[in-house]
């Protein structure tokens, strides 16, 4: 432990792209850390086996340290409190569900996905929210083990009291109160053994000795949930501080249906991570105007988590733009300018899978630029006129586009292999041949008709960034559409 005994983490998700709240909730923590002398954790929490992936985890790490933040400990560089990686911490949640069994603070739920489903849809109609309704909290023992014995799946839910209120100080909000019969009866393990988000975090918040979480405030309502298992377990709880939503101008939630929101975006495009942080870091000080330009180091010595706007933190990409441009004149040398964009375009392989499939496709090189310079822009500027040669009509365009965004999406790993197998998926499951589906995207994508392999070009400049050009050519055919 420090000197001041703060313990603070971070515990991303590895279910997609690496997003910016992600960041947001992440410089938080380091600030809070750096400011109290204290030691900032990375965990993985990697419940949710269906979507979670070694590739995403991958993404997580490099995206984190891509921000510049470091941590104490973690799944890659270990630690006393390890593993960092909720998935190999499987076993140890166990023992703690069995003693809250034991204690009668939980119980087991054999209710199906079907009944609980019909039960959801029974009271919405009813106008009340959905949450279980105790079917199981009754069950005689006897009758519990014999069910088990026979093979029928299992859950374990937490019992919440049925009166009262659960009330807390936030560190952002101050004092709250929730009902506890406005808070659900959370499933705890579920049926493949795994735990939860609110089981597993709980316990490894305590088994890490973690004294502050500070997270979204979209958790603030499960705070009830996790105030009652450390009173289960007698346990001391930790400081919560729930901080503002980043949302979009229009105050709207910030969202890859609206905006990129991908670490990986910002740095394909050129956004330098000093950039970025100073952009977030804004949200938790207060400045003067002519104060934005602010490193790691300035930022941690403004940092007051004392005095915490609950106001939304709006998302001004052009605010970012103008901050980005100034770090690269004012901050960067004419060495670590050329240094900076040099890396830049190796990320990811971009330059050099670029020209390895430029090779055999021109006859000199200052065809380069026209061919292969799509991988290095940060904007098409696509037009509706861009889809106009394209055979297939602008309904049919859009339609195509419009079916793709949202497929790719389900692609677990990013790479050409995938990326074809899909899209030769999606074109049986539109009953259209290959080529009528790949010409929008073509265009979509590179901003020609005539371009590099498009499955190639799709791996290269990645998920985040394929994803908003799909959207961008979506406007682009839907305004040809509309203008018929």
């Amino acid at each position: 432990m420090t000197a001041s005994g703060v313990r603070v983490r971070i515990a991303p998700s590895p279910t997609g792209e690496p997003h910016v709240g992600t960041a947001y909730i992440a410089l938080f923590n380091y600030l809070f850390a750096k400011k109290h002398g204290g030691e900032f954790i990375l965990r993985i929490e990697d419940t949710d086996a269906t979507r979670s992936t070694p590739e995403f985890e991958t993404k997580v790490l490099d995206a984190l340290k891509w921000c510049g933040l470091e941590w104490k400990e973690g799944p890659d560089i270990g630690g006393p409190y390890g593993p960092y990686r909720q998935s190999d911490r499987k076993d140890m949640y166990q023992p703690y569900a069995q003693e809250l069994l034991d204690k009668g603070h939980a119980f087991r739920c054999f209710c199906t996905p079907e009944r609980l489903e019909q039960m959801r849809e029974s009271q919405r109609a009813a106008g009340k929210p959905p949450k279980y309704d105790g079917l199981c909290l009754t069950l005689k023992a006897e009758e519990v083990t014999s069910r088990m014995a026979a093979g029928e799946t299992t859950v374990i839910r937490m019992k919440i009291p049925t009166e009262g209120s659960c009330d807390f100080t936030d560190g952002v909000y101050g004092d709250v109160s929730i009902p506890w019969d406005s808070v659900d009866m959370q499933v705890l393990i579920k049926a493949d053994g795994m735990p939860t988000y609110h089981m597993a975090n709980v316990i490894d918040d305590h088994l890490m000795k973690i004294t502050h979480v500070a997270r979204g405030e979209e958790w603030l309502a499960s705070v009830p949930k996790h105030i009652l298992l450390y009173r289960y377990f007698g346990w001391d709880q930790p400081v919560f501080m729930h901080l503002s939503l980043m949302r979009n101008a229009d105050k709207s939630k910030l969202s890859k249906r609206k905006n990129p929101t991908s670490i990986s975006y910002y740095s394909a495009l050129g956004y330098i991570p000093e950039a970025l942080m100073n952009f977030l870091g804004l949200f938790f000080i207060q400045i003067s105007e002519g104060e934005e330009l602010l490193t790691m180091d300035e930022l941690s010595e403004k940092f007051d988590p004392e005095n915490l706007s609950k106001a939304g933190a709006i998302f001004d990409i052009q605010k970012l733009d103008w901050l980005n441009g100034r770090w690269i004149r004012e901050k960067l040398s004419e060495e670590d300018f050329r240094a900076r964009v040099l890396t830049w375009a190796m990320e990811n392989d971009r330059l050099m899978a670029g020209l390895r499939l430029s090779q055999t496709r021109i006859s000199k090189l200052g065809e380069l630029p026209d061919l292969a310079g799509f991988l290095l822009k940060s904007d098409l500027g696509l037009q509706p006129s861009d889809f106009a040669k394209i055979k297939s009509p602008p309904e049919e365009i859009l339609e195509i586009l419009n079916t793709v965004q949202p497929d790719l999406e389900k692609i677990m790993e990013w790479n050409v292999e995938t990326i074809e197998a899909e899209l030769r998926a999606i074109a049986d499951r539109m009953g259209k041949k290959l080529k009528v589906v790949v010409a929008p995207l073509f265009v979509a994508v590179s901003g020609s008709s005539r371009s590099l392999p498009l499955f190639d070009s799709m791996a290269i400049l990645g998920r985040s960034v394929v994803r908003q050009r799909l959207k961008l050519a979506s406007q682009a055919v839907a305004a040809l559409v509309g203008s018929k």
